[in-house]
C-alpha cells in the first residue's frame, strides 16, 4: 500500500517522509483518532515506505521487489497483529487468521472491528489480542530481518490486549531489538494501556478533509450520489462511518431500530414487551451489543442538541432526525446524564461478560423511571 492510495492525510503522510527520510525513525509510534480515517492504512504505507529503496515523490515506489511483497502483504519484515477469537482448531493469535486479515485489508483498508470479527465468524464471541500472542512477538523481532534494513509490527487496536499480553511486552516495547519499529493503531487512545502509551511517540490522525472524502466517496459510489457534503457533515472525516451512512448499514438500521422501541416501550411502561425485547437482544453478540450501547450513547447526545435548536453540532440521518423531532424534548437536562451514565454501565458489564438478558432487562426498567 502506498501514500497516494490513502484518502486525504497530506499532514501526517508529509510528517512520516519526512521522519524516514531525516533518519528519525522512532521505535514505537501509536496512531490514534477516529475510526474510518485511515490509521491501519497509514501505518501500511509508513512500512512500505521503510522498506523502499527507490522513493518517488516521496513514496515508495511500487515496483521494487519489496514494494511488490507489500502490495501483497507478504513481506516477511512485516507482521500484523489483531484482535481475533478462540476458535476451534486454531491457536488463539493472529497468524491463525492471517490470510482472511490480507483478504479484508487488500479489499477494503478501511473497517471496523465488528466488520473485522464479522469476516472471522466471532458469532457470540468478544475479539481480543490473547496472551500467546506475547510469545509470538517475541518471538518474530528476536530474529533478524530477511530483506528490509526494519521489522514492522503493526498492532491494530492494542486496547484489546489483555493486561498478561501487554505486560509481557513492555520490556521489548521499550527496548526493541535494533532497526524494530512498533505502529500501533486504536480508534480510543484513552483505553490503552498506560504503560503500553509511555512508551510509544503519540501521532494523532485528523479526520480526513472534505475535499478529499467527497472524491473518494464519488470515485466509489459515482457522480450521481446525493447529499454528499452532508454526510461528509455527519461522517466528521471518517471514511467508514461516510460509506456506512451512503449504505445506510444494516447495523445502523438495526441499532436505531431497537433504540426507538426500547424508548417507547419505556416511556409506554410496557414491562412485558421490554423483557421481550432484552431477550431478543441478548442473543445478538457481544460486540453487536457494544455497538447498540455505543449507538445508544451518541444518540441520546444528539437528540439533546437537537432539543436546544443547534442543527450546526447536531449530526443525525435524516430518519433520526425525523424521529428527534418528537423524541428530543423527552431528552433533556434533567435526565440526559442520568440516561447517558445507565448506557455507560451498561457497556461497561456486557465487556466484562455479564448475564446479558438481565443486564438489558434492567437497563429497560431504568429507561421507564428516567424518561418522563
Amino acid at each position: 500500500m502506498r501514500f497516494k492510495d490513502i484518502i486525504g492525510q497530506k499532514q501526517t503522510i508529509k510528517y512520516l517522509t519526512e521522519v524516514v527520510d531525516n533518519k528519525k525513525i522512532s521505535h514505537a509510534y501509536l496512531l490514534y483518532g477516529l475510526s474510518g480515517t485511515g490509521k491501519l492504512a497509514l501505518a501500511i504505507a509508513f512500512a512500505q515506505y521503510l522498506s523502499c529503496n527507490n522513493h518517488i515523490d516521496n513514496d515508495s515506489c511500487g515496483e521494487c521487489p519489496a514494494c511488490i511483497k507489500f502490495e501483497k502483504l507478504i513481506h516477511p519484515d512485516l507482521h500484523f497483529v489483531f484482535p481475533v477469537i478462540s476458535a476451534s482448531g486454531k491457536k488463539p493469535v493472529s497468524d491463525s487468521f492471517i490470510h482472511q486479515w490480507r483478504e479484508r485489508i487488500l479489499r477494503d483498508a478501511y473497517f471496523s472491528l465488528n466488520e473485522w470479527l464479522e469476516e472471522i465468524g466471532s458469532e457470540n464471541k468478544q475479539g481480543s489480542i490473547y496472551s500467546e500472542e506475547s510469545a509470538e512477538i517475541i518471538k518474530k523481532l528476536n530474529l533478524k530481518t530477511f530483506e528490509s534494513d526494519y521489522k514492522c509490527m503493526i498492532i491494530w487496536l492494542p486496547e484489546k490486549m489483555n493486561v498478561s499480553c501487554a505486560n509481557k511486552l513492555l520490556k521489548i516495547l521499550e527496548e526493541p531489538p535494533e532497526k524494530t519499529v512498533f505502529l500501533l493503531i486504536t480508534d480510543n487512545r484513552e483505553d490503552v494501556l498506560p504503560t503500553v502509551i509511555s512508551r510509544t511517540q503519540p501521532l494523532k490522525v485528523m479526520g480526513i478533509d472534505g475535499v478529499s472524502l467527497i472524491s473518494a466517496l464519488k470515485k466509489e459510489f459515482g457522480e450521481e450520489q446525493q447529499n454528499l457534503a452532508e454526510i461528509c457533515k455527519l461522517s466528521r472525516g471518517s471514511y467508514l462511518k461516510a460509506k456506512n451512512y451512503i449504505h445506510a448499514s444494516e447495523e445502523t438500521k438495526y441499532n436505531f431500530e431497537n433504540f426507538v422501541e426500547i424508548m417507547r416501550l419505556a416511556y409506554a411502561r410496557n414491562i412485558g414487551k421490554s423483557i421481550e425485547w432484552a431477550t431478543n437482544i441478548s442473543k445478538i453478540g457481544r460486540e453487536k451489543q457494544k455497538s447498540f450501547l455505543d449507538y445508544g450513547l451518541k444518540f441520546i447526545r444528539e437528540n439533546f442538541v437537537y432539543d436546544y435548536n443547534n442543527q450546526e453540532i447536531s449530526y443525525m440521518l435524516k430518519l433520526e432526525k425525523e424521529f428527534a423531532q418528537k423524541f428530543s424534548p423527552f431528552i433533556n437536562e434533567k435526565n440526559t446524564e442520568l440516561i447517558t451514565e445507565e448506557f455507560e454501565k451498561a457497556h461497561y458489564h456486557i465487556e466484562r461478560n455479564a448475564n446479558a438478558k438481565i443486564l438489558f432487562t434492567d437497563l429497560s426498567f431504568k429507561i421507564m423511571k428516567l424518561i418522563r
